[in-house]
């Protein structure tokens, strides 16, 4: 993925954060670049979850239920604070298109996240494996690597 022009210094650094997390499904960096009271806007909930924990267990679970996952095009708002990463994966046999939009802080900390995906089919497959994994509890320590 090439690096997007005029981006907020700190955004950028956290965006290739970001990049280097979700190619390398290690989502021990998450944290860093993630702002406690972040807003997490998923295809499979209608109200948004609040808090780090949150955007931590969702991908921590996406990144094992996506398969063959990548990033295509990403475009950034003129602020240089607004990303939107557009992707493609599979979701058991259903091939999935979405965009991540991603709006971080001055300091380069993720404040909200939302995924928007289709088709409807690709959004209800994933909606029933982290319905399968997710108990509202937070991820356990073991679980961050």
């Amino acid at each position: 993925m090439t690096a997007l022009l005029h981006l907020h210094p700190a955004a950028a650094a956290s965006l290739e954060k970001w990049h280097a997390i979700i190619a390398s499904k290690d989502v021990g960096d998450l944290p860093s670049i993630t702002s406690p009271e972040v807003a997490v806007h998923l295809p499979t909930a209608f109200n948004p979850y609040r808090g780090g924990e949150a955007l931590l267990l969702a991908i921590i679970n996406a990144t094992q239920i996506l398969e063959d996952f990548s990033y295509h095009r990403q475009a950034a708002t003129a602020d240089g604070r607004n990303v939107v990463l557009e992707f493609s994966a599979r979701i058991g046999g259903k091939t999935a298109k979405g965009i991540d939009f991603i709006r971080f802080d001055d300091a380069g900390k993720i404040v909200e996240f939302e995924v928007m995906m289709r088709p409807l089919n690709a959004a209800q497959a994933l909606a029933a494996e982290m319905a399968k994994r997710v108990s509202g509890a937070p991820p356990a320590a073991s679980e961050m690597k």
